[in-house]
């Protein structure tokens, strides 16, 4: 285990609780002095004095964890390598801020975000008035989008798309309602009409229609398309239950939160259902061990609960219960186009928002061998390295002529969990030739021979000379 030097942040503890130096160290029973070279970094924090802090004070040991470092030093990356701001930060000074005043980094990436998000709403706005076309009266302009989707994207994240509450009072519903994993549609439909007056009635979907539940207040209607498969009707009304049922735990995540508009704060709430009813349909304790039994094989587990391969892997993504922790995964779900439309992350894999994903990164390799699991082994510039699986998914919404949706879904962890995976076997874990180099977009990856990269990157100077011309695009000097 690494030495830990997390004085800035017990020194936050001690603030919070209100506590003198002297009152702390008599209540976790060590001495002045050597609690005073802990917060000033010339002690590591020990295992011993994180587990004396717990009993005291029923503080997480996962507070003073390293694990959330690299996700930050990432996002600060991004936020400080910018020429605009005229100072050249190095990734050492930002790892002292991810390490020892990590609100500090948090405050940073939430500002740049906020400032990100104000400049392409004026740059839209100025788009939009020099096209005016119904002259000075400012007729057919429209409110700029605010960005709601990344918002909430970004709630889930910080919370490592873990939702304890909502977590646990789904087990805790489908224990006592006596649900059986894979088989829950007519117990929830049951369940339904008994104690809310809820009818749950299929319908003939529209070509293209793409509605898969639509609830009628006034006639206590729970419409849901017939092309569902039973754990998508499963989910479907437990997300209507968790409206019906469990809006004030919902609404008490929600004020946890800041958000920017009111549309940003419903898509959150419908956000929070999902997760209440995922958590439903796949209990955490009974799918927690199944997904060790079966060395997290993704088929496997759908077969056992009923649900398909997308459903598995965001679960996965969420099994961070303090005290029975799942491997920690992240989740994203990209186009062929290289659009994010899901990401979800209980680990501190980082991604870039500006100038697109990896090439080299297999989520896009499972298009070219459609509904095939690929495994990757991919080194991040930091030197660290994940075990990747990647597979492409349908969604079909009609008939014949109309057009499917197809999407690769991702599912990573990192390589020190790679042996708990089924889809580690075979694979060369230590072995370094047998990885990928990937980054977290070209725009802030530091790889300087990268034949893929699509954007020179802004953290370096480029080098450009007439006289030469090199395979790699964009060197830098």
């Amino acid at each position: 285990m690494k030495k830990l030097f997390m004085g800035v942040r017990l020194k936050r503890l001690r603030e919070e609780r209100q506590l003198t130096q002297q009152a702390l160290a008599d209540a976790i029973g060590i001495s002045l002095s050597y609690l005073n070279q802990i917060e000033n970094n010339q002690r590591p924090l020990t295992v011993a004095v994180l587990l004396k802090l717990n009993a005291a004070f029923g503080v997480d040991v996962q507070l003073f964890s390293g694990e959330d470092e690299a996700r930050l030093v990432g996002e600060l990356r991004e936020a400080l390598f910018d020429p605009g701001i005229g100072e050249e930060i190095s990734s050492a000074e930002m790892k002292e801020i991810a390490t020892g005043m990590p609100a500090v980094g948090r405050a940073i990436v939430g500002l740049h975000k906020r400032l990100a998000r104000a400049l392409e709403q004026s740059a839209a706005l100025a788009a939009r008035l020099g096209d005016n076309r119904m002259g000075d009266s400012g007729q057919g302009l429209s409110p700029v989008a605010a960005a709601p989707f990344e918002e909430v994207r970004d709630f889930f994240y910080s919370r490592h798309n873990h939702i304890d509450t909502l977590d646990r009072a789904a087990e805790a519903a489908a224990a006592a309602l006596g649900l059986t994993p894979g088989r829950m549609v007519p117990a929830l439909e049951a369940y339904l009409a008994g104690k809310h007056g809820v009818r749950v009635l299929r319908h003939a979907q529209a070509t293209g229609s793409g509605v898969q539940r639509a609830f009628e207040p006034e006639t206590r209607a729970l419409r849901l398309s017939e092309r569902l498969s039973g754990g998508q009707q499963a989910f479907q009304m437990a997300t209507q239950l968790a409206f019906l049922e469990y809006g004030r735990l919902i609404e008490a995540e929600l004020a946890e939160a800041f958000f920017s508009n009111a549309e940003t704060r419903a898509l959150a709430r419908i956000g929070l259902a999902n997760y209440f009813a995922g958590a439903l349909v796949l209990p955490y304790a009974a799918f927690l061990q199944s997904a060790k039994e079966l060395r997290y094989d993704i088929d496997l587990l759908g077969q056992t609960f009923g649900v398909g391969f997308e459903t598995v892997c965001h679960r996965l993504s969420t099994l961070q219960r303090p005290g029975a922790r799942g491997v920690p995964f992240f989740f994203i779900r990209v186009d062929r186009a290289g659009n994010i439309s899901k990401r979800q992350s209980a680990t501190d894999f980082h991604f870039s928002r500006a100038g697109g994903t990896c090439p080299l990164w297999n989520v896009y390799e499972a298009f070219t061998r459609p509904g095939r699991i690929v495994t990757q082994l991919a080194e991040m510039p930091d030197g660290r390295t994940y075990l990747w699986v990647a597979r492409t998914v349908d969604h079909t919404v009609g008939g014949y002529g109309t057009p499917d949706k197809t999407f690769a879904i991702g599912l990573g962890c990192d390589l020190q969990h790679a042996p708990s995976l089924v889809y580690s076997k075979g694979l060369r874990l230590d072995d370094a030739e047998a990885r990928t180099p990937i980054g977290a977009g070209c725009k802030i990856c530091e790889r300087p021979s990268c034949p893929q990269r699509a954007f020179p990157p802004v953290t370096q100077a480029l080098r450009i000379d007439e006289t030469r011309s090199t395979f790699v695009p964009y060197s830098s000097l």
